[in-house]
């Protein structure tokens, strides 16, 4: 295994990473919602929603949120499990956490809020029916530890979700590039005082796996029937993994 890893475009030791993703998520996670908003002009919304609601969880299941940001996607969980199921949110990054658990709190929704790293789940394994991720797994260092352990704590017969940027449509790629690479920046300095966060933002898509590439990691850590659904010509992916 390579001692070094990237951070976006940059090469930086295995080590550093986890902690300069960490700086970025503290620098804008006060304004996260509203450049999530302004970014994707309220799509990401629907994604998340689609992503819900393709894992087909049902009252009564236990989800797990894993980099689960500021609550989008646990408050939409938690509507569909209802007050029979449970929905764990969790995220490395404590502030990004602590806003994810006071929204949910001020939806009404009470779930659990655990600080914990992706490639080191503490929890038992096949303990949930469904696990996510959304927006995250391109910030993890070693992706295919992080996959491998959301298998770990599946149920058999439960969904994994990964909701993340991916290839769009080659035509479009030249205007998407002009608008990640030039406009973002921007928004970023405007909106959160961060241009720098933003670049890696643009930066890191750019060094995720494509769509095929997940796909064959994610039946590599041992999910059957991995499904690809592209979302806004392919800016956007959900990946399906079940475990049978």
């Amino acid at each position: 295994m390579s001692d070094r890893t990237h951070f976006g475009f940059e090469q930086v030791p295995v080590e550093e990473k986890a902690q300069r993703v960490r700086g970025v998520f503290d620098s804008v996670a006060g304004k996260y919602d509203l450049m999530n908003d302004v970014m994707s002009a309220g799509l990401h919304r629907l994604w998340k929603r689609f992503a819900v609601n393709a894992t087909g969880v049902r009252t009564g299941m236990r989800v797990l949120d894993i980099a689960g940001g500021t609550g989008d996607l646990a408050r939409l969980f938690s509507d569909r499990v209802g007050p029979t199921g449970e929905v764990v949110l969790t995220d490395i990054n404590g502030a990004m956490l602590t806003f994810g658990r006071d929204r949910l709190l001020d939806a009404g929704c009470v779930a659990p809020a655990v600080q914990c790293d992706a490639q080191q789940l503490p929890f038992p394994d096949g303990h949930f029916d469904c696990v996510a991720i959304a927006f995250g797994l391109r910030n993890v260092t070693h992706k295919d530890t992080a996959l491998a352990e959301m298998r770990r704590v599946l149920k058999p017969g439960g969904v994994a979700a990964v909701l993340e940027f991916s290839r769009v449509w080659q035509p479009l790629a030249p205007a998407y590039d002009w608008y990640s690479f030039n406009v973002l920046p921007r928004l970023g300095r405007l909106i959160a005082g961060d241009e720098s966060s933003y670049r890696y933002l643009a930066e890191s898509i750019r060094m995720h796996p494509d769509q095929a590439t997940l796909k064959a990691m994610m039946e590599q850590a041992g999910f059957d029937r991995v499904e690809v659904h592209n979302l806004a010509a392919g800016v956007v992916a959900l990946h399906l993994g079940h475990r049978f």
